[in-house]
């Protein structure tokens, strides 16, 4: 499999993200897995000796421009064909690559998601699924967690279909429990969205849905998916991110449970709902996190998710 890595993307590129390809290469074996760098190579060039081990594990591709973290994600993909996140995204859509990652622009990875992949049939609005670690130990995953902030009904119900196959055939939950966020436990409550979701989520013969669930009940074995709109998700996840920042990094408090929310260990998340994987990690991403970000690019290949995912919708349709 050929996974592209924008090595230019992220507020410690590219350092970091040679660092995260030198770590992979030295921990994981798979020679099946071979990585397509995509970046400037004058900036580049001091950094690449450190790889030059794994010379036959990647290729170097030119992208001589790159998309800033605050530029216009459309007018930026326009008027920078040769960035490397347009460069990654013309490598996917030619077959080129069977995956593209980065940690740049995530405006700028939406919109090439969107109009360069496309989403699968079927799938009103493509999502991401965030992981969210648990006091047992395993991970629960929370959709949408930002993309989009509005939604309605059937939004909703698509995210957690979306997320039920994510957690079964990548995750490895076999019966994945789907839950709705909300301001209390009963049938009924919460706002107009939540009001009008539960009951088409409780008609849903393909999906274990188990109900409402709080904010409390995020970091307990309540459900592996847990859907909402990406405001309130985004909210969530930022909510989640600074616990670990006061008690781990602040406090310097040391306990398993705290660990689990660094988003490093989990390296980043695909876009779920479109025709080729693309995997977004954050803009802050060290060499860990690209390590490990690599690796959930080959599961999902390796799962073929993508496929699993078009021939549901494709049934849903019919």
């Amino acid at each position: 499999m050929k996974i592209g890595l924008d090595i230019m993307g992220g507020d410690y590129a590219p350092a970091e993200a040679i660092k995260g390809v030198k770590l992979f290469f030295e921990q994981v074996q798979d020679s099946s897995v071979h990585l397509l760098l995509i970046g400037n190579k004058d900036v580049a060039a001091p950094l690449l000796p450190s790889l030059a081990p794994w010379q036959d594990r990647y290729t170097f591709i030119e992208a001589p421009e790159v998309i800033g973290m605050h530029e216009h994600p459309t007018k930026a993909l326009k008027e920078k064909p040769d960035s490397s996140i347009a460069v990654g995204f013309g490598l996917l859509a030619r077959g080129k690559a069977d995956a593209f990652i980065s940690a740049g622009n995530t405006g700028a990875m939406m919109v090439g998601a969107l109009y360069t992949v496309k989403a699968i049939d079927g799938i009103l609005r493509p999502t991401i699924a965030t992981p969210m670690p648990r006091m047992d130990g395993k991970f629960g995953c929370l959709l949408d967690s930002g993309i989009n902030a509005d939604c309605k009904p059937e939004n909703l119900v698509q995210f957690a279909q979306l997320g039920s196959l994510y957690a079964k055939h990548v995750l490895g939950v076999e019966n994945p429990r789907v839950a709705l966020l909300n301001i209390g436990e009963e049938e009924g409550k919460g706002n107009l969205l939540a009001q009008a979701t539960y009951p088409l989520l409780k008609e849903m013969q393909d999906i274990e849905f188990v109900g409402n669930v709080e904010g409390r009940d995020l970091f307990f074995n309540k459900a592996e998916v847990v859907v909402c709109e990406g405001f309130v998700g985004n909210v969530a996840l930022k909510m989640a991110e600074s616990v670990y920042d006061i008690f781990k990094m602040q406090k310097g408090f040391d306990d398993s449970f705290l660990d689990n929310f660094n988003f490093e260990i989990y390296g980043g998340t695909p876009i779920l709902g479109i025709n080729s994987p693309v995997i977004i990690t954050h803009g802050i991403a060290h060499a860990l996190a690209f390590k490990n970000v690599i690796g959930v690019a080959a599961k999902v290949i390796s799962s073929d998710l993508t496929g699993i995912v078009k021939q549901y919708f494709k049934q849903a349709v019919a």
